[in-house]
């Protein structure tokens, strides 16, 4: 692909990006591949996964990378540039062997720089991402977005002591990795270029916190939506669930609820290795001090208890505790991530205040608990695809 300048203001500055001259084509035809997602779901791929990446090839949602980090689309010539900013070059990708939904959707924001891409996906998880890519490919018209996706996207399957791990960060300008403390810490420490820089999502935990005068039968439908798309093995899957203003008998009733609409919710019976893991999951629960309940034919395990029992690690627990504000902010994990919060006054300081005092990542309402963009656990990774020049008349 050839270089072309493109204009943005934010404010009164004016930046100037390399990109591509395709880019405008590729975003369209991203967005043109719904049509043809519309008439059939891979096997690898849930129908509720098959759908947010529909959602997210939206034209409006991808210009707005764009948008959030240089400003408005403005004409050549409408003022003097103060910056210019210039894809990095190669990047290299590193995914988990959990939540490989971001693979897919680390591959369309990286398309939107035209850079080389080179991806691992987890060795003990479907691979998605070369799904997708095959799909896409096999839909696709001869234009920009399939020639990228041919000539400069690879996607590979190996384990972590593969050459293929040293040879991807040895020529990569930028590192995205997915995964465990350890395996960030082991890819980081590979020989890579000197001026290259690396950015980890590592172990990370999220929560819920409900004010009590918020419940409702469509909030609480939403949270086991989110809940189970991943369980405990998302990120951003919530596994603890927080009533504030609450009390243990309202808890309880909470659990219950939840118990209740599970089956209509989430239907269909488990696979058996979960629904073995859930019947152990409330005897262990049961052992520390946890209120349990079986939901969905074994299909999770939703339990009551103080603010600071521990939450067990299984696949499928969700924990509630009732508690004070101050009670939820002591026990918040070191590791936190992302804050699912339902409130009456969602805009109130206070929650800006919370954010500020604690190393919670992202503040969503419930049913974004799982968006991804170009913002991640603080990080603006998308935006640093790019290096910045300072221009001066």
């Amino acid at each position: 692909m050839s270089d072309s300048l493109h204009f943005y203001g934010k404010s009164s500055d004016v930046v100037a990006v390399s990109l591509p001259n395709q880019t405008g084509s590729v975003i369209d035809q991203w967005s043109e591949l719904r049509s043809a997602m519309t008439q059939t779901v891979p096997d690898s791929f849930t129908r509720d996964e098959w759908a947010y990446l529909m959602s997210f090839l939206d034209t409006t949602h991808l210009n707005q990378p764009f948008k959030e980090c240089f400003g408005e689309t403005i004409p050549a010539g409408a003022g003097p540039v103060v910056r210019l900013f210039r894809p990095r070059g190669r990047i290299a990708l590193w995914l988990p062997n959990n939540v490989s939904l971001l693979g897919p959707l680390t591959l369309i924001l990286v398309s939107l720089t035209g850079q080389p891409l080179r991806i691992k996906a987890g060795s003990q998880s479907n691979n998605l991402t070369k799904d997708f890519l095959d799909f896409a490919s096999s839909r696709l018209s001869d234009c920009a977005l399939r020639r990228y996706l041919a000539d400069s996207v690879i996607c590979e399957t190996f384990d972590r002591h593969h050459i293929g791990n040293t040879e991807m960060a040895g020529e990569a300008q930028v590192r995205i990795v997915f995964g465990s403390n350890e395996a960030a810490r082991e890819i980081h420490s590979l020989p890579h270029p000197l001026e290259s820089i690396g950015f980890s999502f590592v172990d990370r935990r999220s929560e819920v916190w409900i004010e009590e005068e918020s419940l409702s039968d469509k909030l609480l439908t939403t949270l086991l939506k989110i809940f189970a798309i991943y369980g405990q093995a998302g990120c951003t899957s919530p596994r603890r669930v927080v009533l504030l203003g609450g009390d243990t008998s309202s808890a309880l009733a909470l659990r219950d609820r939840l118990v209740e609409l599970w089956p209509t919710v989430l239907p269909g019976l488990p696979a058996m290795n979960v629904a073995s893991e859930n019947t152990m999951a409330r005897q262990w629960a049961a052992a520390l001090g946890w209120d349990a309940r079986i939901a969905g034919s074994n299909a999770g395990v939703i339990a009551v208890g103080e603010p600071d029992l521990l939450v067990i690690d299984s696949g499928m627990f969700l924990g509630i505790s009732a508690a004070t504000p101050e009670q939820a902010e002591r026990t918040l994990p070191d590791n936190i991530q992302t804050l699912g919060y339902a409130s009456q006054e969602p805009n109130h300081i206070r929650w800006l205040e919370l954010v500020a005092r604690n190393r919670i990542k992202r503040l969503v309402g419930l049913d974004e608990m799982h968006h991804f963009g170009p913002l991640w656990d603080g990080s603006e990774f998308w935006r640093q695809l790019f290096e910045a020049v300072e221009i001066s008349s």
